[in-house]
């Protein structure tokens, strides 16, 4: 396979880089090729702006989708939005691996999917969801979190995971990936806030990386959470059934 991780951690020696790393260790040694995108390494700027055009469609007013489409048509999107484009197009599997922060995803990706999934190009009013551009790939989300995974519960204090993460994994969906279910790393903290005793660290994160390595080592028949598409809607959008 060709497997990217797109990392999404301002420091590289963080346990989500560690993840990465070892991911990436793990399947090479399967002779897999595999490729990383860290995001905060390349300095990538997650803000759409009209600064990212120069060559606009419509100098008066800045229409973000309608320059996408432009940019694309044209063969003049910013280089580094061609080169994750191009990562994307090559992978088999993509892992996004991020914290979680706020109950979501980082700032730098969701701007990222602010930028990367261009309008016109990677998806159309067509070409979306289970016809979507990047479908017969696979992605996944693989996250962390300081709290304990019991919090992360109906009703407990870190929220309900897949509420958490529905609309990154959704997005994905809406671009035509096979989304897989999602990775957790829980009860990971910073230095000087803990839920585990210092001591306890190294053991604790040696158990969080090998539970990695064993969700990796099956990952390839992994069965994707189930979506409706089109054939399950109006021409509203609405649920057929609900309809019926």
């Amino acid at each position: 396979m060709n497997i990217l991780f797109v990392l999404a951690h301002p420091e590289p020696t963080s346990f989500n880089g560690q993840l990465v790393a070892t991911g990436k260790d793990y399947f090479e040694a399967q002779g897999h090729h595999v490729e990383v995108s860290d995001l905060y390494a390349l300095d990538f700027d997650p803000v759409e702006k009209a600064a990212n055009y120069p060559d606009r469609i419509n100098e008066e007013e800045f229409a973000p989708l309608a320059e996408q489409r432009h940019a694309y048509k044209e063969g003049i999107l910013a280089p580094e939005i061609q080169q994750q484009i191009e990562m994307l197009e090559r992978a088999d599997l993509v892992i996004f691996q991020f914290p979680i922060w706020w109950h979501s995803v980082p700032a730098m990706l969701k701007g990222w999917c602010d930028r990367v999934f261009v309008s016109g190009g990677l998806y159309t009013s067509k070409m979306r969801y289970d016809n979507g551009y990047f479908r017969g790939k696979r992605a996944m989300c693989s996250v962390t979190s300081g709290a304990p995974g019991e919090a992360f519960v109906a009703g407990g204090r870190g929220g309900e995971l897949d509420q958490i993460l529905w609309s990154m994994q959704f997005s994905l969906y809406y671009m035509g990936f096979d989304v897989l279910p999602p990775h957790a790393s829980f009860g990971v903290s910073g230095h000087g806030y803990s839920y585990v005793a210092d001591d306890a660290f190294e053991k604790q994160f040696a158990t969080l990386k090998q539970n990695w390595i064993e969700r990796l080592s099956s990952i390839q028949s992994d069965t994707p959470m189930t979506y409706p598409g089109w054939d399950d809607w109006d021409d509203l959008g609405q649920p057929k059934m609900a309809n019926a």
